[in-house]
């Protein structure tokens, strides 16, 4: 992989991990999916009126948006919001690598090597770890939403290798789909006057907030998982993001006030290392 590339993926992780943290600040006063709506509607505008359309037909550009926006986001938010810890949030998630190379056996009938399969194993038994040490309720909903994000994204993963342009114009595009998809299901669930009410009361540092998760987290840092995922194997560039959790999870400690627990450690320390696995399996391929 070459130095760019590498610098290229160590910072999207990077804005990824804080991006968390960001999350957990904006439910603070936004309803998920507001937040969800209101993230994509400014990475899509004004950008949507200076960068053409993607070559792809239009519905899989839409689907990218779908899986990869607003259900990933959608349920990421609502996971967090109804108590799923912001640090372990950024862990869980992560199951989108396995849940990526389950989709490429699937669809791409790619055969995944021994390492891979016990990687997976590992990192399974890390959430079931954290699964059981959860409080009930609302935070055990939480994890299932959050997986559920999870597996959005990995078929995101599986839709944007197919869809053909530039990158950057894939993510503004797929999030003015986003937009659209969104708009109705916010109405719906949240209501025009609490989205008119929230939008009228917003302070400046949280649409900062919202700023920094339509440009620095999607337009960017997902216009450079996208452009990655055209130059490399599924498998080499999905693995990249077991570092969000490591920067996800320590911000959440040091900004947050989360406490550090045996459980979370030992959640933690077997999915990384399940991801870890899978890394290596690809380099010794």
């Amino acid at each position: 992989m070459r130095p760019w590339h590498l610098g290229a993926a160590l910072l999207m992780v990077t804005i990824w991990g804080f991006n968390f943290i960001v999350i957990r600040w904006g439910l603070n006063d936004v309803p998920p999916l507001t937040l969800t709506l209101l993230r994509f509607v400014l990475a899509a505008f004004p950008a949507l009126l200076l960068v053409a359309r993607p070559r792809s037909p239009w519905w899989q550009v839409a689907s990218y948006g779908l899986f990869a926006f607003a259900l990933q986001f959608s349920f990421l938010f609502a996971g967090i919001a109804v108590g799923m810890p912001t640090g372990l949030s950024s862990l869980v998630i992560q199951m989108q690598v396995f849940f990526t190379i389950g989709l490429a056996v699937l669809l791409a009938h790619e055969r995944p090597r021994a390492p891979q399969v016990a990687g997976a194993l590992l990192a399974i038994s890390g959430v079931v770890l954290v699964g059981f040490h959860l409080p009930g309720g609302g935070t055990r909903l939480g994890l299932l939403l959050v997986l559920a994000a999870a597996a959005s994204w990995a078929t995101a993963n599986m839709i944007v290798r197919r869809v053909r342009g530039e990158p950057l114009a894939i993510v503004i595009w797929s999030s003015a789909f986003a937009a659209a998809l969104m708009l109705p299901v916010a109405l719906l669930i949240d209501g025009h006057r609490s989205i008119l009410q929230t939008i009228s009361t917003l302070s400046v540092p949280q649409w900062i907030g919202i700023a920094f998760q339509a440009w620095p987290t999607t337009l960017l840092a997902f216009g450079i998982w996208a452009w990655l995922l055209r130059l490399y194997p599924a498998a080499l560039i999905a693995p990249f993001t077991l570092l969000v959790p490591i920067v996800g999870m320590s911000c959440a400690v040091w900004l947050l006030g989360e406490p550090v627990l045996w459980w979370k450690l030992a959640g933690a320390a077997l999915v990384l290392s399940g991801l870890a696995l899978n890394v290596m399996s690809y380099r010794r391929g």
